[in-house]
């Protein structure tokens, strides 16, 4: 939420189209794929040996409360953050990176049931 905050005015402004793509959404994108990923990270023991219906809620309620964490820090730099403006390319990249987070965990979460059956 810090980094959300900082004062706008530190970073590039967007110009044209391609401008929304650069290091900025990239940093979305890192951040919460970070937050996705941790938190099933801390239920992985239990997502090892549950069943699916329950690694599907996790994994909904992780994308839920990512999403919702996204929308939150857009929202609160449009209307709280001084010198900061919400922008919907930026929640795009947030969810991209929610997405992104939820599949590099099934990826390790495959990685770790090959290891215990072997």
């Amino acid at each position: 939420m810090v980094l959300m905050g900082i004062p706008g005015n530190v970073f590039p402004t967007v110009v044209n189209f391609w401008d929304w793509l650069g290091p900025d959404k990239l940093v979305h994108l890192f951040l919460f794929s970070l937050l996705s990923f941790l938190f099933l990270w801390g239920y992985r023991e239990k997502l090892l040996t549950s069943k699916e219906s329950y690694k599907r809620k996790m994994f909904f309620l992780s994308l839920l409360l990512s999403l919702l964490y996204g929308a939150l820090t857009e929202f609160l730099q449009c209307y709280l953050f001084i010198n900061r403006y919400g922008s919907f390319f930026d929640f795009i990249a947030d969810a991209i990176g929610c997405i992104l987070g939820l599949f590099v965990f099934v990826i390790y979460l495959k990685k770790k049931n090959k290891k215990k059956q072997d």
